[in-house]
Protein backbone atom coordinates (compact mmCIF):
# COMPACT_ATOMS: atom_id res chain seq x y z
CA UNK A 1 0.00 0.00 0.00
CA UNK A 2 1.23 3.47 -0.88
CA UNK A 3 2.03 5.64 2.12
CA UNK A 4 -0.42 8.48 2.61
CA UNK A 5 0.97 11.87 1.58
CA UNK A 6 1.26 14.49 4.31
CA UNK A 7 1.39 17.27 1.71
CA UNK A 8 -2.02 18.88 1.08
CA UNK A 9 -3.51 18.31 -2.35
CA UNK A 10 -4.00 21.50 -4.35
CA UNK A 11 -7.01 19.82 -6.05
CA UNK A 12 -8.88 20.15 -2.74
CA UNK A 13 -8.63 23.95 -2.89
CA UNK A 14 -11.33 26.32 -4.10
CA UNK A 15 -10.60 29.45 -6.13
CA UNK A 16 -10.91 31.50 -2.92
CA UNK A 17 -8.39 29.19 -1.22
CA UNK A 18 -5.94 29.63 -4.08
CA UNK A 19 -6.34 33.42 -4.01
CA UNK A 20 -5.76 33.46 -0.24
CA UNK A 21 -2.61 31.34 -0.64
CA UNK A 22 -1.31 33.61 -3.39
CA UNK A 23 -1.94 36.69 -1.25
CA UNK A 24 -0.06 35.13 1.66
CA UNK A 25 2.82 34.32 -0.70
CA UNK A 26 2.92 37.92 -1.95
CA UNK A 27 1.51 37.03 -5.37
CA UNK A 28 -1.31 38.88 -7.19
CA UNK A 29 -4.78 37.33 -7.18
CA UNK A 30 -4.68 36.59 -10.92
CA UNK A 31 -2.04 33.95 -10.29
CA UNK A 32 -4.77 31.79 -8.75
CA UNK A 33 -6.58 31.79 -12.08
CA UNK A 34 -3.40 30.83 -13.91
CA UNK A 35 -2.79 27.94 -11.50
CA UNK A 36 -6.39 26.74 -11.88
CA UNK A 37 -6.13 26.91 -15.67
CA UNK A 38 -3.08 24.68 -15.62
CA UNK A 39 -4.75 22.19 -13.28
CA UNK A 40 -8.21 21.96 -14.81
CA UNK A 41 -7.90 23.04 -18.45
CA UNK A 42 -4.35 21.95 -19.28
CA UNK A 43 -4.33 18.90 -16.98
CA UNK A 44 -0.88 19.66 -15.55
CA UNK A 45 0.43 16.84 -13.38
CA UNK A 46 3.36 18.80 -11.93
CA UNK A 47 4.01 22.43 -11.03
CA UNK A 48 7.15 22.57 -13.16
CA UNK A 49 4.91 22.36 -16.25
CA UNK A 50 3.20 25.69 -15.39
CA UNK A 51 5.45 27.66 -17.71
CA UNK A 52 3.85 31.11 -17.40
CA UNK A 53 4.39 31.17 -13.63
CA UNK A 54 7.63 32.55 -12.18
CA UNK A 55 10.11 29.84 -11.20
CA UNK A 56 10.02 30.95 -7.55
CA UNK A 57 6.23 30.57 -7.49
CA UNK A 58 6.41 27.11 -9.04
CA UNK A 59 8.92 26.09 -6.39
CA UNK A 60 6.74 27.52 -3.61
CA UNK A 61 3.72 25.63 -4.93
CA UNK A 62 5.68 22.38 -5.08
CA UNK A 63 6.80 22.90 -1.47
CA UNK A 64 3.27 23.64 -0.25
CA UNK A 65 1.09 21.24 -2.27
CA UNK A 66 0.89 17.98 -4.15
CA UNK A 67 -1.12 17.36 -7.33
CA UNK A 68 -2.63 14.12 -6.08
CA UNK A 69 -4.12 12.64 -9.24
CA UNK A 70 -5.34 9.04 -8.81
CA UNK A 71 -3.10 6.36 -10.26
CA UNK A 72 -4.70 4.16 -12.91
CA UNK A 73 -3.99 0.71 -11.47
CA UNK A 74 -5.96 -1.21 -14.08
CA UNK A 75 -8.33 -0.65 -17.01
CA UNK A 76 -10.89 -3.37 -17.76
CA UNK A 77 -12.51 -3.21 -21.20
CA UNK A 78 -15.95 -4.60 -22.02
CA UNK A 79 -17.05 -5.93 -25.39
CA UNK A 80 -19.58 -3.06 -25.53
CA UNK A 81 -16.87 -0.39 -25.24
CA UNK A 82 -17.36 0.34 -21.54
CA UNK A 83 -14.15 0.81 -19.56
CA UNK A 84 -13.81 0.37 -15.81
CA UNK A 85 -10.89 2.22 -14.22
CA UNK A 86 -9.44 0.89 -10.99
CA UNK A 87 -7.89 3.97 -9.40
CA UNK A 88 -5.41 3.99 -6.53
CA UNK A 89 -5.52 7.05 -4.28
CA UNK A 90 -2.58 8.62 -2.43
CA UNK A 91 -3.18 6.55 0.73
CA UNK A 92 -3.39 3.29 -1.24
CA UNK A 93 -7.19 3.04 -1.11
CA UNK A 94 -8.90 2.07 -4.38
CA UNK A 95 -12.10 3.18 -6.08
CA UNK A 96 -13.62 2.59 -9.50
CA UNK A 97 -14.80 4.93 -12.23
CA UNK A 98 -16.55 3.87 -15.42
CA UNK A 99 -16.47 5.34 -18.93
CA UNK A 100 -19.65 4.48 -20.85
CA UNK A 101 -19.84 5.25 -24.58
CA UNK A 102 -23.24 5.60 -26.25
CA UNK A 103 -23.11 6.92 -29.80
CA UNK A 104 -22.23 10.63 -29.49
CA UNK A 105 -22.30 10.56 -25.69
CA UNK A 106 -19.51 9.51 -23.37
CA UNK A 107 -20.57 9.32 -19.73
CA UNK A 108 -18.19 9.15 -16.79
CA UNK A 109 -19.50 7.52 -13.61
CA UNK A 110 -17.52 8.66 -10.54
CA UNK A 111 -17.25 7.38 -6.97
CA UNK A 112 -17.60 9.55 -3.87
CA UNK A 113 -16.58 7.16 -1.07
CA UNK A 114 -14.25 4.24 -0.47
CA UNK A 115 -16.96 1.66 0.18
CA UNK A 116 -20.39 2.66 1.46
CA UNK A 117 -22.14 2.80 4.84
CA UNK A 118 -25.65 2.24 3.60
CA UNK A 119 -26.21 -1.47 3.20
CA UNK A 120 -28.55 -1.75 0.18
CA UNK A 121 -29.00 -5.44 -0.55
CA UNK A 122 -28.82 -5.05 -4.34
CA UNK A 123 -25.48 -3.20 -4.40
CA UNK A 124 -22.04 -4.80 -4.34
CA UNK A 125 -20.43 -1.66 -2.89
CA UNK A 126 -22.50 -2.15 0.26
CA UNK A 127 -20.59 -5.35 0.99
CA UNK A 128 -17.47 -3.28 1.69
CA UNK A 129 -18.83 -1.10 4.46
CA UNK A 130 -17.60 2.50 4.59
CA UNK A 131 -13.85 3.08 4.77
CA UNK A 132 -13.82 6.84 4.21
CA UNK A 133 -15.20 9.76 2.23
CA UNK A 134 -13.40 11.00 -0.86
CA UNK A 135 -12.14 14.56 -0.79
CA UNK A 136 -13.13 17.16 -3.38
CA UNK A 137 -9.88 16.68 -5.28
CA UNK A 138 -10.15 12.89 -5.30
CA UNK A 139 -13.55 13.12 -7.00
CA UNK A 140 -12.38 15.76 -9.48
CA UNK A 141 -9.22 13.72 -10.02
CA UNK A 142 -11.30 10.87 -11.41
CA UNK A 143 -12.52 13.20 -14.14
CA UNK A 144 -9.03 14.56 -14.89
CA UNK A 145 -7.56 11.07 -15.21
CA UNK A 146 -10.46 9.80 -17.35
CA UNK A 147 -10.26 12.88 -19.59
CA UNK A 148 -6.56 12.26 -20.18
CA UNK A 149 -7.30 8.63 -21.04
CA UNK A 150 -9.97 9.70 -23.54
CA UNK A 151 -7.58 12.22 -25.10
CA UNK A 152 -4.91 9.55 -25.48
CA UNK A 153 -7.44 7.25 -27.15
CA UNK A 154 -8.47 10.02 -29.53
CA UNK A 155 -4.88 10.71 -30.51
CA UNK A 156 -4.37 7.06 -31.40
CA UNK A 157 -7.65 6.47 -33.26
CA UNK A 158 -8.82 7.26 -36.80
CA UNK A 159 -10.94 10.40 -36.97
CA UNK A 160 -14.49 9.84 -35.76
CA UNK A 161 -13.82 6.44 -34.17
CA UNK A 162 -13.16 7.41 -30.53
CA UNK A 163 -15.48 9.81 -28.62
CA UNK A 164 -13.81 13.20 -28.58
CA UNK A 165 -14.63 14.12 -24.98
CA UNK A 166 -16.59 13.25 -21.86
CA UNK A 167 -20.07 14.68 -22.42
CA UNK A 168 -21.88 13.63 -19.23
CA UNK A 169 -21.07 12.84 -15.60
CA UNK A 170 -23.03 10.77 -13.10
CA UNK A 171 -22.29 10.55 -9.39
CA UNK A 172 -23.45 6.93 -9.25
CA UNK A 173 -20.26 5.03 -8.48
CA UNK A 174 -19.06 3.66 -5.17
CA UNK A 175 -20.63 5.35 -2.16
CA UNK A 176 -23.58 7.64 -1.42
CA UNK A 177 -22.79 11.13 -2.78
CA UNK A 178 -25.01 12.98 -0.31
CA UNK A 179 -23.55 11.12 2.68
CA UNK A 180 -20.28 12.77 1.62
CA UNK A 181 -21.99 16.11 1.09
CA UNK A 182 -18.98 18.40 1.46
CA UNK A 183 -16.80 16.33 -0.88
CA UNK A 184 -19.57 16.05 -3.47
CA UNK A 185 -20.50 19.74 -3.41
CA UNK A 186 -16.87 20.81 -3.49
CA UNK A 187 -16.22 18.59 -6.50
CA UNK A 188 -19.29 19.95 -8.30
CA UNK A 189 -18.04 23.49 -7.68
CA UNK A 190 -14.62 22.74 -9.22
CA UNK A 191 -16.17 20.80 -12.10
CA UNK A 192 -18.76 23.44 -13.06
CA UNK A 193 -17.00 26.72 -12.19
CA UNK A 194 -15.59 28.86 -14.99
CA UNK A 195 -12.28 28.92 -13.08
CA UNK A 196 -12.31 25.10 -12.94
CA UNK A 197 -13.25 22.46 -15.48
CA UNK A 198 -16.26 24.50 -16.70
CA UNK A 199 -18.36 21.36 -17.21
CA UNK A 200 -22.06 22.06 -17.74
CA UNK A 201 -24.23 21.50 -14.67
CA UNK A 202 -26.97 20.35 -17.05
CA UNK A 203 -24.85 17.31 -17.86
CA UNK A 204 -24.18 16.23 -14.26
CA UNK A 205 -26.53 13.93 -12.35
CA UNK A 206 -26.21 13.11 -8.65
CA UNK A 207 -27.88 9.92 -7.42
CA UNK A 208 -29.14 9.30 -3.90
CA UNK A 209 -31.47 6.81 -2.26
CA UNK A 210 -33.03 9.61 -0.31
CA UNK A 211 -31.15 11.60 2.32
CA UNK A 212 -33.91 14.16 2.62
CA UNK A 213 -32.15 17.18 4.19
CA UNK A 214 -29.20 16.79 1.80
CA UNK A 215 -31.52 16.50 -1.21
CA UNK A 216 -32.98 19.88 -0.33
CA UNK A 217 -29.50 21.34 0.16
CA UNK A 218 -28.28 19.93 -3.16
CA UNK A 219 -30.97 21.75 -5.12
CA UNK A 220 -30.33 24.94 -3.16
CA UNK A 221 -26.56 24.78 -3.58
CA UNK A 222 -26.25 23.51 -7.19
CA UNK A 223 -28.07 23.29 -10.51
CA UNK A 224 -27.26 19.64 -11.24
CA UNK A 225 -29.81 16.93 -12.00
CA UNK A 226 -31.19 14.72 -9.23
CA UNK A 227 -31.76 10.97 -9.41
CA UNK A 228 -33.41 9.07 -6.55
CA UNK A 229 -32.89 5.34 -6.16
CA UNK A 230 -36.40 4.22 -5.17
CA UNK A 231 -36.57 0.48 -5.99
CA UNK A 232 -39.71 -0.20 -3.94
CA UNK A 233 -42.83 1.79 -3.16
CA UNK A 234 -44.00 -0.49 -0.36
CA UNK A 235 -42.44 0.68 2.91
CA UNK A 236 -41.93 -2.83 4.31
CA UNK A 237 -40.24 -4.05 1.12
CA UNK A 238 -38.05 -0.96 0.79
CA UNK A 239 -37.01 -1.04 4.43
CA UNK A 240 -35.92 -4.65 4.01
CA UNK A 241 -33.70 -4.02 0.99
CA UNK A 242 -32.72 -0.38 1.63
CA UNK A 243 -32.01 0.46 5.29
CA UNK A 244 -32.39 4.19 4.58
CA UNK A 245 -36.16 3.65 4.79
CA UNK A 246 -35.85 3.07 8.52
CA UNK A 247 -35.06 6.76 8.94
CA UNK A 248 -36.72 8.21 5.85
CA UNK A 249 -39.87 6.23 5.00
CA UNK A 250 -41.14 6.11 1.43
CA UNK A 251 -44.02 8.45 2.26
CA UNK A 252 -41.61 11.13 3.54
CA UNK A 253 -39.28 10.63 0.59
CA UNK A 254 -42.04 11.16 -1.95
CA UNK A 255 -43.42 14.14 -0.05
CA UNK A 256 -39.97 15.72 -0.14
CA UNK A 257 -39.63 15.03 -3.86
CA UNK A 258 -43.04 16.56 -4.46
CA UNK A 259 -42.04 19.72 -2.61
CA UNK A 260 -38.58 20.20 -4.15
CA UNK A 261 -38.24 23.48 -6.08
CA UNK A 262 -37.38 21.98 -9.45
CA UNK A 263 -36.47 24.41 -12.23
CA UNK A 264 -39.12 24.54 -14.95
CA UNK A 265 -37.43 22.24 -17.44
CA UNK A 266 -36.05 19.72 -14.97
CA UNK A 267 -37.54 16.58 -13.50
CA UNK A 268 -36.45 13.97 -10.99
CA UNK A 269 -35.28 10.60 -12.26
CA UNK A 270 -36.46 7.72 -10.10
CA UNK A 271 -34.18 4.71 -10.43
CA UNK A 272 -35.94 1.40 -9.85
CA UNK A 273 -33.84 -1.77 -9.63
CA UNK A 274 -35.99 -4.72 -10.68
CA UNK A 275 -35.56 -7.76 -8.40
CA UNK A 276 -37.20 -11.01 -9.48
CA UNK A 277 -40.25 -11.84 -7.38
CA UNK A 278 -39.65 -8.90 -5.03
CA UNK A 279 -40.72 -5.68 -6.75
CA UNK A 280 -41.34 -6.51 -10.42
CA UNK A 281 -45.06 -7.35 -10.60
CA UNK A 282 -47.39 -5.26 -12.82
CA UNK A 283 -49.53 -4.52 -9.74
CA UNK A 284 -46.45 -2.98 -8.13
CA UNK A 285 -45.88 -0.90 -11.25
CA UNK A 286 -49.43 0.44 -11.00
CA UNK A 287 -48.88 1.28 -7.32
CA UNK A 288 -45.66 3.06 -8.26
CA UNK A 289 -47.47 5.12 -10.89
CA UNK A 290 -50.13 6.15 -8.36
CA UNK A 291 -47.46 7.11 -5.81
CA UNK A 292 -45.59 9.30 -8.29
CA UNK A 293 -48.67 11.29 -9.30
CA UNK A 294 -47.96 15.01 -9.06
CA UNK A 295 -44.18 14.68 -9.22
CA UNK A 296 -42.46 15.90 -12.38
CA UNK A 297 -40.36 12.83 -13.04
CA UNK A 298 -39.34 9.90 -15.18
CA UNK A 299 -38.60 6.33 -14.11
CA UNK A 300 -35.43 4.53 -15.10
CA UNK A 301 -35.90 0.77 -14.76
CA UNK A 302 -32.68 -1.12 -13.99
CA UNK A 303 -32.67 -4.92 -14.25
CA UNK A 304 -30.63 -6.20 -11.29
CA UNK A 305 -26.99 -6.99 -12.07
CA UNK A 306 -25.90 -9.98 -9.95
CA UNK A 307 -22.72 -10.05 -7.89
CA UNK A 308 -21.18 -12.75 -5.63
CA UNK A 309 -23.25 -13.33 -2.50
CA UNK A 310 -26.26 -11.33 -3.68
CA UNK A 311 -29.59 -12.43 -2.22
CA UNK A 312 -31.65 -11.43 -5.26
CA UNK A 313 -32.23 -12.60 -8.81
CA UNK A 314 -32.56 -10.64 -12.03
CA UNK A 315 -36.03 -10.06 -13.45
CA UNK A 316 -36.40 -11.68 -16.87
CA UNK A 317 -37.02 -9.63 -20.00
CA UNK A 318 -40.75 -10.38 -20.02
CA UNK A 319 -41.19 -9.16 -16.44
CA UNK A 320 -39.24 -5.99 -17.26
CA UNK A 321 -41.37 -5.33 -20.35
CA UNK A 322 -44.62 -5.89 -18.46
CA UNK A 323 -43.51 -3.55 -15.67
CA UNK A 324 -42.56 -0.86 -18.16
CA UNK A 325 -45.84 -1.26 -20.06
CA UNK A 326 -47.85 -0.93 -16.85
CA UNK A 327 -46.08 2.34 -16.04
CA UNK A 328 -46.52 3.71 -19.54
CA UNK A 329 -50.19 2.78 -19.62
CA UNK A 330 -50.57 4.77 -16.41
CA UNK A 331 -49.00 7.81 -18.07
CA UNK A 332 -45.52 7.54 -16.51
CA UNK A 333 -42.47 8.08 -18.71
CA UNK A 334 -40.43 4.91 -18.14
CA UNK A 335 -37.22 3.72 -19.78
CA UNK A 336 -35.11 0.60 -19.26
CA UNK A 337 -31.43 1.15 -18.60
CA UNK A 338 -29.28 -1.09 -20.75
CA UNK A 339 -26.69 -2.94 -18.69
CA UNK A 340 -23.28 -1.72 -19.81
CA UNK A 341 -20.08 -3.57 -18.95
CA UNK A 342 -21.56 -6.54 -17.04
CA UNK A 343 -18.75 -8.76 -18.34
CA UNK A 344 -16.23 -6.63 -16.44
CA UNK A 345 -18.46 -6.07 -13.36
CA UNK A 346 -18.93 -2.43 -14.37
CA UNK A 347 -22.73 -2.43 -14.60
CA UNK A 348 -25.08 -0.71 -12.17
CA UNK A 349 -24.64 -2.10 -8.66
CA UNK A 350 -21.48 -4.08 -9.40
CA UNK A 351 -18.68 -1.66 -8.43
CA UNK A 352 -16.60 -2.98 -5.57
CA UNK A 353 -12.92 -2.12 -6.32
CA UNK A 354 -10.79 -5.13 -7.14
CA UNK A 355 -9.17 -6.76 -4.11
CA UNK A 356 -11.20 -4.82 -1.53
CA UNK A 357 -12.41 -6.67 1.55
CA UNK A 358 -16.11 -7.50 1.44
CA UNK A 359 -18.78 -8.16 3.99
CA UNK A 360 -21.75 -10.36 3.16
CA UNK A 361 -24.77 -8.27 2.11
CA UNK A 362 -26.74 -9.43 5.15
CA UNK A 363 -23.87 -8.48 7.48
CA UNK A 364 -23.52 -5.08 5.85
CA UNK A 365 -27.17 -4.31 6.48
CA UNK A 366 -27.07 -5.68 10.02
CA UNK A 367 -24.29 -3.31 11.06
CA UNK A 368 -26.32 -0.24 10.17
CA UNK A 369 -28.12 1.70 12.89
CA UNK A 370 -31.85 2.20 12.46
CA UNK A 371 -31.27 5.79 11.37
CA UNK A 372 -28.69 4.98 8.74
CA UNK A 373 -28.76 6.65 5.33
CA UNK A 374 -28.39 5.12 1.84
CA UNK A 375 -26.25 2.49 0.21
CA UNK A 376 -24.40 3.56 -2.91
CA UNK A 377 -25.91 2.74 -6.24
CA UNK A 378 -22.61 1.30 -7.39
CA UNK A 379 -23.17 3.15 -10.69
Amino acid sequence: MTAASTTPSILDRSRADLEAWCAAAGEPAYRAGQIATWLYRQGAGEFAAMRNLPAALREALAAAFAIDLPEVAHVARSHDGTRKLLLRLADGATVESVLIPDEARLTLCVSTQVGCAMGCGFCATATLGLHRHLRRGEIVGQFLVARALVAADLAGSPEGVAPARITNMVFMGMGEPLHNYDGTIGAIETLTADWGVDFSHRRITVSTVGLLPEMRRLLADTRVNLAVSLTAIDQDVRRRIMPVSRKYPVEDLLATCRALPLPRRKRITFEYVLLAGVNDAPTQAKALARALAGIRCKVNLIPFNPFPGAAFGRSDDLAVARFQDALRNAGVHATVRESRGPDIAAACGQLVAEGAARRTPARAAATLPAAAPHAGDGH
